[in-house]
């Protein structure tokens, strides 16, 4: 599972806020079944930043969107990516890729509406919403199969 710890332009607050509900429910789930977080952060420009500084960095009262940031915080389970230039995606290339639809939040409203064509078509990702994904005994998530 991966989630987005880094705070939110301003225009995108809204958005981010109303993701963070299921991302949380979502990320709770994954952690009963035995599946670690993986986050996934931009840089800031800070490219020898730390994990500890950066989720300090998000947390903080003084951050935008530290409300989001507090309800996603990582444990010491977790795991941790520094974002490259473009996409934290595109160097998991090699894992399969599940993201939950309703909890994509990107710079604008064309890049959230074109991040899941994204994530099938380049990266073959499965894209389903939060509550459709489950996790499996071994810890790989798959959608949920309709009754």
């Amino acid at each position: 599972m991966v989630a987005y710890l880094a705070a939110t332009l301003a225009a995108r607050a809204a958005q981010a806020e109303s993701m963070a509900a299921p991302l949380a429910r979502l990320e709770r789930r994954a952690t009963a079944a035995g599946v670690p977080t993986m986050y996934v952060n931009d840089n800031f420009g800070q490219w020898r930043s730390d994990f500890r500084r950066t989720v300090a960095h998000c947390t903080a009262l003084s951050s935008p969107r530290h409300r989001v940031s507090r309800r996603l915080r990582p444990t010491a389970r977790d795991y941790f990516m520094l974002k490259p230039k473009h996409s934290g995606f595109f160097d998991m290339r090699e894992y399969k890729i599940f993201a939950p639809a309703d909890c994509l939040v990107s710079n604008t409203a064309a890049d959230n509406d074109h991040a899941p064509y994204q994530l099938k078509t380049v990266l073959k990702g499965n894209v389903a919403v939060s509550t459709r994904l489950t996790f499996q005994a071994h810890g790989r998530p798959h959608h949920a199969r309709r009754r």
